[in-house]
C-alpha cells in the first residue's frame, strides 16, 4: 500500500505497508507487527511502538503513517495476547522481556540501520520506560500522560482508584469482541453503572465487564504495601539510566501527571535535560493526542535525522489554566516559585495569616453514603473542572473560603496540604481539593489529593495526627476579584474507593461500613494549611 502527500516537516513520502509480520518470543509466542517504510529512504531510524490497544484504524493512522511520511520506518506491534499476537495478556508483567526480545528481532533485519526511537502514551509509553535503560541503540522517546511504574496511581495516596481501574480493566476485557471499536466509549458507562450500585469493590468487575477480571482482581489484592508483584512492574529506578533523549508530554487533568513529573525528576536528577509539555488535556483528550504527535515527529527528526528546525528553545513549556496561556520556563518545578501557606481559619475562612486560638472543625463520614466527586481525573472520560457548589452544600465534608484576591495569583508547581486531624477510626482517608471561586458563585475544582490513613500513621497524646496530602500539580491563574476555596472531606467516590473504617483489605466480601467524626485543627499548634507554589 502507498500513499503520499505534503505535510508538516517537508514532504510526506510514499509508504508502503506490510501487514502482521510475526515476530518471535523466546519462549515461543509470536507477536504481530506492522510494517511501515517510506519509500525510496535507505535504512531510515526506526520508530518502535508497542500497543495493547491494536494496530489498524485511527493507531495505525497516528503513528504508522504519520511517522513513515515523515522519514521514519515504525514497526507497530501488538502486545501479547491481543489483536493476532500470541499469548495471554498479563498487563505490565511482559512488556520487559517482551520488549527486549522485539529490540533483538530489530537488530537482525536487514532494513534495520541502528537508529531507535519509542513513542506513545498511557501503556504504551510504560512499554518505553520497560526496556528503555537496556536499549543503547535507543536515541529517542516520546512519552506521553504515562509513568514508568503505575503502582502509585493505582493506588493513589494509598486509597484505590477505583473508577480508573476499573474502566480500563473492562475496556481491555471487550477489546478483542465483536464491538472492541467501541470499547472506549462503553467500557466508562458500563463501569459507571456498576459503580453506582454501591457494591464492594471484589464484586464490581463482573457487574461491569460481565465476567471476573483477573487484572482487576490482583489490584485488589496487592493494594497494601510493597510486594513482588509490582516489583515486576516498576521501572521507576531505572529511569536515571537511560541515555536516550526524552521528551514528554501531560495534561493537568490526566491520572498520571504526579507520577510523570517524578520520572522528569529522575532524569533531571541523573543530568539529563528532557523537554517537557503540560496543557489542558485530560488522558483521553484527542487535542493531546494531536499536539504530542507533533511534538514527537519534531523531535525524533531533531534526534534522529539531525534536523532541530521544529525544537523550541525552552524545555519546558506550561499552558496556565485560568490565564488561558501557555509559558516557558527552564525547569520544572518552575524555579522562580515560591512556597506560601495558605491557612485554615475559624470561621471555614481561608488566608496567609497564621490562625488565631480557635476550636476544631467536625464532620461525619459514612462509608455507606460516600461523599462523591464532582471533576477531577479519570480515566476515560473529559476530567475538566467542574462547579462544585452542589457538592458543597453536603455535611460530610469542611468548606474554607478566602477572601477576594487584591491582584492576579499565579500558582504554578507542586501542591500540598498539611492537615491537623483528629478521627475516631484508625482507618480513614483525608481528601484536600482547591477551587478558584468566581465572581458569580462558580466553584471550579482545580486539584485535589487523597491519603489513606492507617495505625501506623503517628497521633500525638492528644490523638492529632499530622497529615501530608499531595495533591495534583498545577499551572493556574487565579484572577483579582476570585477567591480561593479549599475542601476537606474523607470521600471521594467513585474515583477512590470508600474506606470502611476497618482496615480490612478490599479484597474482602461485604463487611462492616464504620462511619468516622473527624475535627480539622487550626489553632498556633497545629496550623493546617495547603502549600502552594506561587509565581
Amino acid at each position: 500500500m502507498r500513499r503520499g502527500r505534503r505535510g508538516p516537516g517537508g514532504p510526506f513520502r510514499r509508504v508502503r505497508v506490510r501487514r502482521d509480520v510475526p515476530v518471535p518470543m523466546p519462549d515461543g509466542v509470536v507477536l504481530l507487527a506492522d510494517h511501515y517504510t517510506p519509500v525510496g529512504a535507505e535504512r531510515p531510524p526506526t520508530v518502535l511502538i508497542r500497543s495493547p490497544y491494536g494496530r489498524a484504524g485511527l493507531i495505525g493512522w497516528m503513528y504508522g503513517w504519520t511517522f513513515a511520511r515523515s522519514g521514519f520506518q515504525v514497526v507497530l506491534q501488538s502486545c501479547r495476547g491481543g489483536f493476532g499476537s500470541g499469548g495471554r495478556l498479563d498487563p505490565l508483567a511482559d512488556e520487559h522481556g517482551d520488549g527486549l526480545a522485539t529490540v533483538e528481532w530489530l537488530r537482525r533485519q536487514p532494513w534495520y540501520g541502528g537508529r531507535l526511537a519509542m513513542h506513545g502514551p498511557s501503556y504504551l509509553g510504560y512499554a518505553q520506560w520497560a526496556i528503555a535503560a537496556e536499549v543503547p541503540d535507543l536515541r529517542a522517546m516520546a512519552t506521553q500522560v504515562t509513568a514508568s511504574c503505575f503502582r502509585d496511581a493505582a493506588y493513589v495516596g494509598g486509597a484505590f482508584a477505583l473508577e480508573s481501574t476499573l474502566i480500563w480493566t473492562t475496556l481491555t476485557a471487550q477489546l478483542d469482541g465483536r464491538l472492541g471499536g467501541m470499547a472506549a466509549f462503553t467500557a466508562p458507562r458500563r463501569t459507571r453503572r456498576a459503580l453506582l450500585t454501591g457494591r464492594p469493590p471484589h464484586e464490581l468487575d463482573v457487574l461491569s465487564a460481565g465476567r471476573p477480571l483477573p487484572f482487576f482482581r490482583e489490584l485488589l489484592d496487592h493494594h497494601a504495601g510493597p510486594s513482588a508483584y509490582w516489583d515486576r512492574r516498576d521501572f521507576s529506578a531505572s529511569v536515571g539510566q537511560v541515555t536516550a533523549e526524552v521528551t514528554m508530554t501531560g495534561g493537568w487533568y490526566d491520572v498520571f501527571l504526579p507520577w510523570q513529573l517524578n520520572d522528569y525528576a529522575a532524569l533531571r536528577a541523573a543530568g539529563r535535560r528532557p523537554y517537557l509539555t503540560i496543557g489542558p488535556w485530560y488522558h483521553a483528550d484527542v487535542r493531546h493526542g494531536r499536539a504530542a504527535t507533533a511534538d514527537a515527529v519534531a523531535w525524533f527528526r531533531a534526534h534522529l535525522l539531525d534536523d532541530p528546525s521544529g525544537l523550541r528553545a525552552a524545555p519546558v513549556r506550561l499552558y496556565v489554566t485560568g490565564a488561558g496561556e501557555w509559558r516557558d520556563f527552564p525547569d520544572w518545578p518552575v524555579p522562580e516559585a515560591r512556597t506560601r501557606r495558605w491557612h485554615l481559619q475559624p470561621g471555614l475562612a481561608l488566608s496567609t495569616d497564621a490562625p488565631a486560638e480557635s476550636e476544631p472543625d467536625r464532620y461525619r463520614f459514612d462509608p455507606a453514603h460516600p461523599t462523591p466527586v464532582v471533576g477531577g481525573p479519570v480515566l476515560i472520560g473529559d476530567s475538566e473542572p467542574r462547579d462544585n457548589r452542589r457538592l458543597e452544600a453536603r455535611r460530610d465534608l469542611l468548606v474554607y473560603t478566602s477572601s477576594p484576591l487584591a491582584a492576579d495569583t499565579d500558582v504554578i508547581g507542586p501542591v500540598t496540604a498539611e492537615i491537623y486531624a483528629r478521627t475516631s477510626r484508625a482507618y480513614t482517608d483525608l481528601v484536600v481539593r482547591i477551587c478558584d471561586v468566581h465572581p458569580g458563585g462558580a466553584s471550579m475544582n482545580v486539584c485535589e489529593g487523597v491519603r489513606r490513613l492507617t495505625p501506623a500513621d503517628p497521633a500525638d497524646e492528644d490523638g492529632v495526627r499530622r497529615v501530608t496530602v499531595d495533591l495534583w500539580p498545577v499551572a493556574h491563574r487565579f484572577r483579582r476579584g476570585h477567591r480561593i476555596r479549599v475542601h476537606v472531606a474523607s470521600g471521594a467516590y467513585p474515583r477512590i474507593a470508600r474506606n470502611p473504617g476497618t482496615g480490612a483489605p478490599l479484597s474482602d466480601g461485604a463487611g462492616p461500613m464504620l462511619p468516622s467524626e473527624q475535627e480539622i485543627l487550626h489553632d498556633p499548634g497545629h496550623p493546617s494549611a495547603v502549600l502552594l507554589p506561587i509565581v
